[in-house]
């Protein structure tokens, strides 16, 4: 994509893909340039020639796009009726005296990884013991926090509003004024490791499988291929659940039973 053809803006997914650690060839441009003009107003820089030369000068600034590229959108118990069909899946699987292996992908701040933790512990029906959660995740910013188990309530995050779908929420969190902190019983359940979903490709299979709201920001040609790396992630009785506004590939529909399709939680069959 270099030389004289390209556009300023391709410019700057040209420095992206040689510099920082992304795949922009991936991902729909609408959704690029609303994350790489987000960042240019913030470096006070008017033409996207000008941030190129500062992602290819600054350390700094490369890892703050990188930041702003991967970090999205999450809360704790997000959509809370799809939480109640999720119950319902890890009643079923634990009481087959099974471990259960649970995947969030990708997991950002680590909100939606304990949610599947604090649900677990919170259900009379699901045996905890048997459940383990992966979140993952391509920024180690956004594992950092996630592991550190703290969340503060902001103007625009209530974090005690998000946990009301627990029966009593101080059971998993201690909460000191604004700031709230997953207690141990909750975090012994939940690991976090750097996955590229693009890049690293399938992991060991997984009993169920959230990637919600990354499949909207991909570009059409490779949903396909992210599409294969969690079909190869999930067991073959395994549970796959999108976000609100995605759905399964018309081509691969067949391979999917709904269990809820308007909550968007399906099942491998």
């Amino acid at each position: 994509m270099s030389g004289e053809s390209e556009t300023p803006f391709e410019g700057v997914l040209r420095q992206i893909d040689d510099t920082v650690p992304f795949e922009p060839g991936y991902y729909n441009e609408s959704y690029l340039d609303r994350r790489i003009t987000a960042r240019m107003r913030r470096r006070d820089t008017e033409s996207h020639a000008e941030y190129e030369r500062l992602l290819r000068d600054d350390a700094d600034e490369r890892q703050a796009l990188m930041d702003a590229l991967t970090i999205n959108v999450t809360e704790f118990f997000r959509n809370p009726e799809m939480w109640d069909v999720l119950r319902g899946v890890l009643r079923e699987k634990t009481s087959d005296k099974r471990r259960v292996r649970v995947w969030s992908a990708p997991s950002a701040d680590g909100r939606e990884a304990y949610s599947i933790a604090m649900l677990a512990c919170d259900d009379a029906e699901i045996d905890e013991s048997r459940v383990e959660v992966l979140g993952s995740d391509i920024s180690e910013e956004a594992l950092d926090n996630a592991r550190a188990g703290t969340y503060h309530t902001t103007r625009t995050t209530d974090i005690a509003s998000e946990l009301e779908p627990l029966s009593d929420p101080d059971r998993y969190v201690e909460r000191d004024g604004d700031t709230f902190q997953v207690k141990p019983a909750v975090r012994r359940l939940v690991d976090f490791e750097t996955h590229d979903l693009i890049r690293d490709g399938a992991r060991d299979p997984f009993d169920v499988v959230l990637c919600r709201n990354l499949l909207i920001y991909i570009d059409v040609d490779h949903k396909g291929a992210l599409f294969d790396t969690l079909e190869a992630s999930l067991a073959d009785d395994g549970v796959l659940v999108l976000g609100m506004t995605e759905s399964v590939p018309p081509d691969r529909s067949n391979r999917y039973e709904p269990i809820d399709k308007r909550r968007r939680v399906f099942e491998r069959v």
